[in-house]
């Protein structure tokens, strides 16, 4: 059974900085599209950053300040994330697409083909 587990998050001041964690299991991550999500309270779920095969996407809220990788030797997924601002306060969770790995990973919530989402882990600037 494909599961993630999100880890990492935490209360920030503004200006800091987190680094979340994704170990997936029940498949290989790297065979995968990733993607980073983010939930505000009273907002929808929106797209942070995603990988594929050759490349990476990000918000353009996120540009500059947040990184997306993978350790495949862990089946592990990371955001960091740095110059917290308020505004990026919510739950973020990972999930992986069912979309091709070898094209342009897409931060479409609906459309991105992205499923199996953990319980996420929360990030709150003070």
């Amino acid at each position: 059974q494909l599961q993630f587990v999100e880890s990492g998050g935490g209360l920030v001041q503004p200006g800091g900085s987190l680094k979340l964690s994704c170990v997936a299991s029940g498949f290989t991550l790297h065979d995968h599209v990733i993607g980073w999500f983010r939930q505000a309270p009273g907002k929808e779920r929106e797209g942070v950053s995603c990988i594929a095969a050759y490349n990476r996407n990000s918000a353009d809220s996120v540009k500059g300040r947040f990184t997306i990788s993978r350790d495949n030797a862990k089946n592990t997924a990371y955001l960091e994330m740095n110059n917290l601002r308020p505004e990026d306060t919510g739950v973020y969770y990972c999930a992986a697409s069912s979309k091709s790995l070898w094209r342009v990973c897409t931060l479409d919530v609906h459309q991105g083909g992205y499923g199996s989402w953990g319980q996420g882990t929360q990030v709150k600037l003070s």
